[in-house]
């Protein structure tokens, strides 16, 4: 954990907001339980969330990111950027389908492992693609994409195609998109799988110094302990149980990983 990123993280309200959450996913007779007791994350934190195949990890970002709802939750709240008539804070458990989805595409920025780039625009239209779906006006959104570009060392690349780039400069472009549009939370998963270890530490850094000067609430999931060690400001685990033949049990819980 680094001392005064998390102090200073915790003196900030925060973005997200979850307690006593509850998702069961039943399979051919197999039931997998995921609870989390509780997880908090602030403007310009970065919390790692940590685990190997099969603990939850995926299971966990798809609520957070708001394309599966849970079972059950005593509290799931977002404090978005563009205010509500009911204040900071927006309930999600109460909101139908309509506004989940409008807090989707404006507040929430998603890189997948793979990148997820459209092979058939350019790295600037990559870039400005969630602008463009959220009517955001082209010309602040195009100067705030060619500094995000610059800031993560692509700015040399956004007449490019995805097919020209390399592995590493992919990445970064779906880090930009997921930025460019100003969401108050990123949610990244494995984003430095597919790269060599060298490009997933520089990633890594680039992302999370952005992430901090825009003050947005960065979770990233990995199974790379080394990645996230004397990085993160703080990180999560998973205790996974056999609690009966067929019946995984998995609990998201404070890591010692940051």
């Amino acid at each position: 954990m680094t001392d005064s990123g998390h102090l200073e993280a915790s003196l900030r309200p925060p973005v997200l907001t979850v307690k006593n959450m509850v998702k069961t996913r039943e399979k051919g007779g197999v039931r997998f339980e995921l609870r989390i007791p509780s997880l908090e994350v602030a403007a310009g934190e970065f919390l790692a969330v940590v685990g190997a195949s099969g603990c939850g990890k995926s299971t966990l970002l798809d609520m957070l990111g708001l394309v599966l709802k849970p079972d059950v939750a005593e509290v799931f709240a977002l404090a978005p950027r563009l205010k509500t008539k009911q204040g900071a804070r927006v309930n999600l458990l109460s909101k139908p389908e309509s506004v989940l989805s409008m807090l989707r595409r404006r507040e929430i920025g998603y890189v997948l492992q793979s990148g997820g780039l459209l092979p058939y625009l350019t790295v600037r239209e990559n870039i400005l693609l969630p602008c463009l779906l959220n009517r955001y006006p082209i010309e602040i959104t195009e100067e705030g994409a060619e500094r995000i570009a610059e800031q993560l060392g692509i700015g040399d690349q956004l007449n490019k195609k995805p097919a020209h780039l390399s592995g590493g400069q992919r990445q970064r472009v779906a880090i930009a998109r997921a930025m460019a549009h100003a969401p108050c939370l990123v949610l990244a998963d494995e984003p430095t799988a597919a790269v060599d270890h060298l490009t997933a530490l520089e990633i890594r850094d680039v992302f999370r110094a952005l992430a901090r000067e825009q003050r947005v609430a960065l979770i990233m999931v990995t199974h790379d302990r080394n990645l996230i060690k004397g990085c993160a400001d703080r990180s999560v685990t998973f205790d996974v149980r056999k609690i009966a033949p067929g019946h995984t049990l998995s609990t998201l819980v404070e890591g010692d990983d940051g």
